[in-house]
């Protein structure tokens, strides 16, 4: 008899919803319009036009504001203008650290071919600035104005009028696999709960392949069990799921959410564009956001352009995870790529991935000025600047091998204890008996490493192109700031360790890696940096010894037992 069932039965009788072979299927939660009139009756006045939007000299710029009324029609019980994006479960917010604009928006958005308008929390606001929408106060009417004041029949309009694009009804349907769909403009609300564009609604054994996620207000897919105010299932399976090959494009708050999701394998995808909402504080935002990730493998995904939330972030209870040969590329106002937080037992894996770019997010005002010599004497350093390639809140037994992690703001890693961090019967967490073995830190602003204590370990890393104290102990008080040599002669570290000055820069447009000399030197180095032992020459780089758990670099390519430090077993014509 033929298989009916709406979902699976085992691994070997799942029911896959695909596209049909050279086929496009496109799922929107978004609807078409087409009715529009002018919008009256509301201020404008008293608002000049700032100087992006001033007319052209000798020409009258008329601002045009269109009003729709929605059709209740369209929402079969869901309406986003009626929903704040503000989270279900606020007791995480710290309202006095964050701007609740965005929070209080609504759910709803209004898209011109296929592109979000910005919503304004005023009506008079988008007579500042065009490409706006603004909703009325009972969600039943929205007022917009388009780029150039342009006429929307001359555009495709779309509305929101759905929450999600693929969801099962009932939670827990398993072994299901969605693959080859096209999901579009779904308004989810703020997490917690996750409730994702592409949902598995607290079922296990998915596996979300080939899809494309896009403008998704908050979360592009959920893998978890939604939220932690549940009752507790004994023996529940959650995750055990599959995401692959999906291009996650512009979600609000985050790409992938999963909550306690174990045994996940998330690969080959593209996330880019994370975060656009701006609700970090929410404590829910990255590209991926996973709690208690047990037996986990993230490999080979590009994250891109995240905008003030992590590209990944592991919080609490993670356990036998690798994080293996991805590209974190471009944190926009981004306090850290990687968070790993609160991991007492274990250990964990990041090896072989590329982090680069790492601006930080913090008010550069607080940032205490110290004129002349005020600033020599100091015993701890302002915490203000932020901007972490690796960063970890009471982590313990990390290890971080053969990466390259370059240009982040503060350092590329960074660790603190987090000793009140607990629960129940639980410990706080010490963030000790970290590896930090053959990595390449290049240009971070303040710090390659950051250690909180001296229990921990690093060997065989190579510092290019770091100035001043970049190696750092921060406990017991006062905290230190030393060069290699230092480092090796009053801690032991890195006596296998390299510091040199040559460019070691990924070129993500073009996919490859710019290797050569740099004509800059540090400041007060002597002539060819004699008395720092720096490297000039990428050729008389040393090979290290390989950890036997990095057996391969980021290509896949075996590892021989000793390798150069960083990613790539080769520096020669580098493709990434």
């Amino acid at each position: 008899m033929p298989y009916t069932a709406l979902w699976g039965s085992d691994p070997e009788h799942m029911i896959s919803y695909e596209a049909y072979p050279e086929e496009q299927v496109i799922i929107r939660a978004s609807e078409q319009v087409t009715e529009f009139t002018n919008s009256t009756g509301w201020r404008v006045a008293g608002f000049p036009l700032p100087s992006t939007d001033k007319p052209v000299a000798g020409e009258k710029r008329e601002r045009r504001i269109w009003k729709h009324e929605l059709d209740p029609e369209m929402f079969k019980g869901y309406n986003p203008f009626c929903a704040v994006n503000i989270l279900h479960d606020r007791l995480f917010i710290e309202y006095d650290k964050t701007d609740m604009t965005t929070y209080l928006n609504r759910r709803g958005c209004i898209f011109c071919d296929g592109e979000p308008l910005k919503q304004v929390p005023l009506y008079l606001m988008m007579g500042n600035e065009d490409n706006t929408y603004w909703v009325e106060a009972n969600g039943q009417t929205v007022h917009f104005r388009l780029k150039d004041d342009e006429d929307p029949k001359d555009h495709l309009i779309e509305i929101s009028v759905r929450e999600q694009c693929v969801a099962p009804r009932e939670p827990f349907l398993s072994y299901i696999r969605i693959k080859g769909l096209i999901c579009d403009h779904a308004a989810t609300g703020g997490p917690v709960p996750q409730r994702g564009a592409i949902s598995c609604f607290r079922g296990h054994h998915w596996i979300i392949e080939n899809c494309t996620v896009n403008y998704a207000n908050t979360v592009g897919i959920d893998v978890g069990n939604e939220c932690w105010h549940h009752d507790f299932i004994e023996g529940q399976t959650i995750g055990h799921s599959v995401v692959r090959r999906c291009k996650i494009m512009n979600s609000g708050v985050c790409g992938i959410a999963g909550l306690f999701a174990e045994h996940m394998l998330i690969e080959d995808n593209l996330i880019e564009g994370t975060g656009w909402q701006k609700m970090e504080l929410s404590w829910e935002a990255g590209a991926i956001k996973l709690h208690n990730s047990v037996n986990g493998l993230i490999r080979r995904n590009t994250f891109k352009n995240t905008f003030r939330a992590d590209h990944l972030w592991l919080d609490c209870g993670n356990i036998n995870t690798r994080i293996t040969s991805n590209l974190f590329i471009n944190g926009i106002e981004q306090r850290e790529a990687i968070f790993i937080e609160c991991t007492k037992e274990g250990i964990n894996l990041i090896d072989n991935n590329i982090i680069w770019n790492v601006e930080g997010r913090f008010d550069k005002n607080k940032i205490p000025v110290e004129p002349g010599s005020s600033g020599w004497y100091k015993l701890v350093e302002n915490d203000t600047v932020n901007g972490y390639g690796i960063y970890c809140e009471g982590t313990d037994r990390l290890i971080i091998a053969h990466n390259l992690i370059g240009k982040c703001r503060h350092s590329g890693y960074y660790a603190k204890p987090v000793g009140f961090r607990m629960g129940g019967m639980e410990r706080g967490g010490t963030s000790r008996k970290a590896k930090i073995f053959n990595n390449i830190f290049y240009n971070c602003g303040e710090a390659a490493i950051v250690f909180p204590t001296e229990d921990n370990e690093a060997e065989g890393n190579l510092y290019l192109c770091m100035r001043g104290g970049y190696l750092r102990i921060m406990y017991p008080a006062p905290e230190v700031c030393l060069d290699l040599k230092t480092w090796q002669e009053f801690y032991g570290f890195d006596k296998k360790g390299q510091c040199a000055w040559f460019m070691f820069e990924p070129d993500i447009d073009e996919g490859k890696v710019n290797i050569g000399s740099r004509s800059d030197e540090p400041i007060h180095a002597p002539g060819p940096f004699r008395s720092l032992n720096l490297v000039c020459d990428p050729e008389a780089i040393s090979k290290v010894s390989t950890p036997e758990y990095v057996n391969c670099d980021i290509t896949g390519e075996a590892r021989e037992k000793v390798s150069l430090p960083g990613p790539f077993n080769s520096w020669k014509d580098i493709r990434i």
